[in-house]
């Protein structure tokens, strides 16, 4: 697997582990879009984690984003390429492939994490968020339903009354309230 520039113009960039380090990182790398999804870039980071997860080499790998979002979500513009089809094919789901994934992943959270990308960082084990970092629901606001894992993962959080309470009132959640609200799976870098 070879090392993708970050200035390469790849909207997944994979920096596998170097000798000394056994940590990959993958990044997100659509910043004028705020990291934004389209399809592919879904079926790069599920090929991503794929492989990493296979990696004897990598131990941990992080996840961030470039720019000043994690992750908005799936690009509006380009909704109907990624919920048609079979959108439940596990091989190229980047959530399903998280969850494969043998290697702990570090979600490193600065800015928003909207919606997709609030159940990407949710996929991960550990959330290191900085003071930037704000996840923000709006399946309501939009009238669809969370279709990787986030209704389940956050009620467990942060309790079933506060992430109704976060889902439908798309009310963002910043790291300090995370920490305030000791949600032990988030901490403020």
């Amino acid at each position: 697997m070879g090392a993708a520039s970050p200035d390469s113009g790849d909207l997944i960039v994979v920096e596998p582990a170097r000798p000394g380090s056994p940590v990959a990182v993958v990044t997100i790398n659509r910043p004028a879009a705020l990291n934004a999804l389209t399809k592919p870039m879904m079926i790069s980071l599920a090929a991503a984690f794929r492989r990493l997860g296979a990696d004897d080499a990598v131990a941990a790998v992080v996840l961030a984003g470039r720019g000043r979002a994690f992750c908005s979500g799936v690009d509006l513009t380009a909704a109907e390429d990624v919920f048609k089809g079979d959108v439940k094919d596990v091989a190229t789901d980047p959530v399903a492939q998280m969850e494969l994934c043998r290697k702990p992943i570090v979600g490193a959270i600065a800015g928003f994490a909207v919606t997709a990308g609030f159940e990407i960082a949710l996929a991960c084990d550990i959330l290191v968020a900085g003071r930037s970092a704000k996840f923000l629901d709006t399946h309501a606001k939009f009238g669809i339903f969370p279709s990787w894992g986030l209704s389940q993962k956050l009620s467990r959080i942060i309790g079933p009354n506060r992430a109704r309470e976060v889902s439908l009132t798309c009310m963002p959640v910043t790291a300090e309230m995370a920490e305030r609200k000791e949600v032990t799976s988030i901490t403020v870098a």
